[in-house]
């Protein structure tokens, strides 16, 4: 890693009249990671976003690139950054070599290095067999890895990418994930995506914004830490009362899911399986299954949004 962050963010806010998109956000990323920038629908990830890249400005708060202030020094700052749009930014008519070499133009790449960068863009993003056809006769995964090629061909310090992989099928999916993990090897990534699977396979780090607020900050394993089982599927032959279960140390709650079969609810720390088989058998209960139940990712993104809802309703 690298001994400071290539991107900074302070304190960063937007506000459209009385509404703030983003609230006091504020996070770093160093070199070879990629972030996962998750939150639902209008939560404030597109505008963020659109802040980091400098197509926003911020209403207030500090973003910093590579040690360049965005503010104050956007033309340096904005020479670090690739950013690849939800919808990418191709010119349909050009072919794919032509455009990059557009795109290197405008990014003030010496004319001495333009054929090296496009091939190496080229060569990176899988778009050999198709440098010389129209954009606009490509599949939506071939545009999209040529937008990620203009996204990298400057060779910047962060590459920004907003749902990379929206409206791809599993196979296109598949091939920009790889070439995602691939850039970062060289490169910081944020990755903002919807798509939560993505952010397993792809992310070393992961924030949840809602309503505007950074609500959650963590790696990847200690997101994980969140999906450890908390609950028992059990089904008894000769179950006791739900209360009799109820009671049982460790459990906080219970399901009855059928006559005989209940969810059982506690907190990690405290485990109730053993006291379960231990009254099993000696109460005769006929236990007949015991299974732990992990939490999905999309059972811990719900409950962090929920429970950050529940807490900004309360105050």
């Amino acid at each position: 890693m690298a001994d400071s962050p290539l991107l900074n963010v302070r304190s960063l806010s937007r506000v459209f009249g009385t509404q703030h998109a983003v609230n006091d956000v504020s996070f770093s990323i160093n070199k070879g990671e990629v972030l996962g920038f998750l939150g639902p629908n209008g939560a404030g990830k597109s505008t963020t976003m659109k802040m980091l890249s400098g197509n926003l400005a911020p209403s207030y708060g500090e973003i910093t690139i590579n040690g360049y202030d965005l503010l104050s020094e956007p033309k340096q700052a904005k020479s670090h950054i690739g950013y690849l749009p939800e919808t990418p930014p191709l010119y349909k008519e050009l072919t794919v070599a032509e455009f990059l070499y557009f795109c290197a133009q405008i990014n003030q790449i010496p004319s001495s290095n333009r054929k090296k960068a496009i091939n190496i863009a080229i060569d990176r993003c899988g778009l050999n067999d198709v440098a010389q056809r129209l954009i606009g006769h490509l599949s939506k995964g071939f545009q999209q890895r040529v937008g990620i090629a203009q996204a990298i061909i400057h060779s910047p310090a962060v590459v920004i990418l907003d749902e990379p992989t929206s409206g791809l099928d599993p196979i296109q999916i598949k091939e920009i994930r790889h070439l995602i993990r691939d850039i970062a090897t060289e490169h910081s990534v944020i990755l903002s995506t919807h798509i939560l699977p993505e952010v397993q396979t792809l992310c070393d780090r992961v924030q949840i914004i809602n309503q505007g607020k950074l609500i959650f900050s963590d790696s990847l394993s200690g997101l994980s830490q969140h999906m450890q089982a908390s609950s028992l599927l059990v089904t008894l032959k000769a179950p006791p009362t739900r209360v009799q279960l109820y009671t049982l140390e460790g459990v906080s709650s219970v399901e009855t899911l059928s006559p005989t079969q209940f969810k059982l609810h506690y907190h990690p720390e405290n485990n109730p399986t053993e006291l379960l088989l231990e009254q099993a058998v000696s109460r005769q209960w006929q236990l007949m299954e015991l299974t732990p139940i992990q939490h999905s990712l999309e059972d811990v993104f719900m409950n962090i949004i929920q429970q950050e809802n529940s807490a900004m309703e309360q105050s």
